[in-house]
C-alpha cells in the first residue's frame, strides 16, 4: 500500500498540468471533458476494487491529471472554487454526483478531499491557504479525520501528537489529512498534518460491509511533530454552526450519484428480463425513478442554499431535511431493486449487490432521528427557504 501511495504522490509532483490563473470558462469545459473518461474507467473498475478491497489509485491519479484535486481551490489560488465558492455550487453538485455514480468509495474519498480544502479555506490564514493550495496543485490528497475513541483521543501536547483516529478514509494514501485534535491549554482544534504515504497506518482497512475501496482504517499519530502553524482556525471551528450542518450536503450529492447508478442498473435488468413486460415490474421501476428524482431535487436545492455566501440556519436545517429525504429515497430504491431483480440482486458480481452494500454503509450516519427532530422544530413556525 505504501509503495502505491508513494507512486501516486511522486507522479503528481513530476507532472503538474498547466492551468490558467485565474482559470477561464474554457478551462472549466476542458476539465469536464478530461474527467469523462476517468469516471468511465472508474466505473468499470469498481467491482474489482470492491472484491479486493483495494484503494482506487488509478482513479485518483486520473482525477489529479484531469484537475479535480485542485478544482476546489479559489480561482486566485489556481482552482475553480468548486465547493468553496457560491459561483462553483452547481459544478460541485454535478461533480460529486458524477464521481459517486462511478464509484461511491471514490466519491467518499473525493468528498473528504473537498471538505478538508473548504475548511482550510474557511478558517485558515492566507498563508495556510497558499500552502494547502500548492500541495493540492502538486497532487497531494487531503482528507478529514475526526472519528476517534475516548481512550485514544488525539491530543497535541508539547508540539507532538498522541492518539489514534479510528475510522480514517483514504488511510495510507491521504498525505494531507485535516484532523481534529485536543490542543492542551487551548481546546479542540483542526490540524493539518503532513504525512508520508503509509505513515501512521495502524492496521489493514476494516472489512466493511460496503465502501470497501475507501481504505478506511485506524491511523496512529503518536509522536508526530506538529508546528503551531499547522493549527487551522480557532478552537471549536470544526463543530461550528452552521458550517458543520451545511457541509452534509456534499455527502448527499455523492450518495445521489450512487442512487442514480442503482436505478440505471435496475432499468437495464427490467428491460433484459423476460418479466420486463410485467406491469408490476414497470411500476417498481417507475417508483424507483420517482425516488431518484425526489432525491435529486432535494440535493440540488440544499446544495445551492448551503453554498450561498449568506447561508445560515434556514439552509442548515433544510440540509437536515434533505439528509432524511435522501436516505428514504435510497432505502426505497434499494428495496424496489432487490424485489424486482430477485436473488440476482444478492449475488456477486451483480452491480446492484455492490451498490446496495455501498449505499447502505454510506447512509449509516449517527442520530438521524435527532437530525429530523431538529429540522422539524426549526421549521415548526417558519417557512422553508
Amino acid at each position: 500500500m505504501a509503495s502505491e501511495a508513494t507512486t501516486l504522490v511522486s507522479r503528481a509532483e513530476e507532472s503538474v498540468p498547466a492551468w490558467p490563473d485565474p482559470p477561464s470558462p474554457d478551462g472549466l469545459a476542458s476539465f469536464t471533458e478530461r474527467l469523462a473518461p476517468v469516471l468511465a474507467a472508474a466505473a468499470a473498475d469498481a467491482e474489482r476494487l470492491d472484491t479486493q478491497a483495494a484503494f482506487p489509485e488509478a482513479a485518483i491519479e486520473g482525477l489529479r491529471r484531469a484537475g479535480a484535486l485542485r478544482c476546489p481551490l479559489r480561482p486566485d489560488l489556481g482552482g475553480f472554487g468548486v465547493g468553496t465558492t457560491e459561483a462553483g455550487a452547481a459544478c460541485a453538485i454535478a461533480l460529486l454526483r458524477s464521481i459517486g455514480r462511478a464509484n461511491l468509495s471514490l466519491g467518499r474519498i473525493f468528498e473528504g478531499h473537498l471538505n478538508a480544502l473548504r475548511l482550510i479555506d474557511r478558517y485558515g490564514t492566507q498563508a495556510q491557504n497558499r500552502t494547502a493550495a500548492a500541495d493540492a496543485v502538486h497532487g497531494h490528497l487531503f482528507a478529514i479525520w475526526a472519528t476517534e475513541k475516548p481512550a485514544t483521543r488525539v491530543v497535541l501536547d508539547g508540539g507532538r501528537l498522541h492518539g489514534t483516529k479510528s475510522f480514517a478514509s483514504a488511510a495510507g494514501f491521504a498525505t494531507r489529512p485535516l484532523v481534529t485534535a485536543h490542543v492542551v491549554g487551548k481546546g479542540d482544534c483542526l490540524a493539518l498534518v503532513e504525512l508520508a504515504p503509509g505513515q501512521g497506518l495502524a492496521g489493514p482497512p476494516f472489512d466493511l460491509h460496503g465502501m470497501r475501496a475507501a481504505s478506511t482504517a485506524p491511523v496512529c499519530l503518536d509522536g508526530m511533530a506538529l508546528p503551531t502553524s499547522a493549527i487551522i482556525g480557532d478552537p471549536g471551528d470544526y463543530m461550528r454552526q452552521p458550517e458543520i450542518s451545511l457541509g452534509a450536503w456534499r455527502a448527499l450529492a455523492v450518495i445521489l450519484g450512487g442512487l442514480h447508478a442503482l436505478v440505471e442498473h435496475l432499468a437495464r435488468g427490467v428491460a433484459a428480463s423476460p418479466s420486463g413486460s410485467d406491469p408490476l415490474q414497470r411500476a417498481r421501476l417507475g417508483q424507483a425513478l420517482i425516488a431518484r428524482e425526489t432525491a435529486a431535487l432535494w440535493v440540488h436545492r440544499c446544495g445551492m442554499l448551503a453554498e450561498a455566501d449568506d447561508a445560515g440556519e434556514p439552509a442548515a436545517n433544510y440540509v437536515k431535511l434533505a439528509r432524511v429525504a435522501v436516505e428514504q429515497a435510497c432505502n426505497q430504491a434499494m428495496q424496489l431493486a432487490q424485489r424486482s431483480l430477485g436473488l440476482a440482486a444478492f449475488v456477486r458480481p451483480h452491480p446492484v449487490e455492490r451498490l446496495c452494500r455501498d449505499l447502505a454503509t454510506y447512509l449509516r450516519q449517527p442520530a438521524m432521528d435527532m437530525v429530523l427532530d431538529e429540522a422539524a422544530t426549526y421549521f415548526a413556525d417558519r417557512d422553508l427557504p
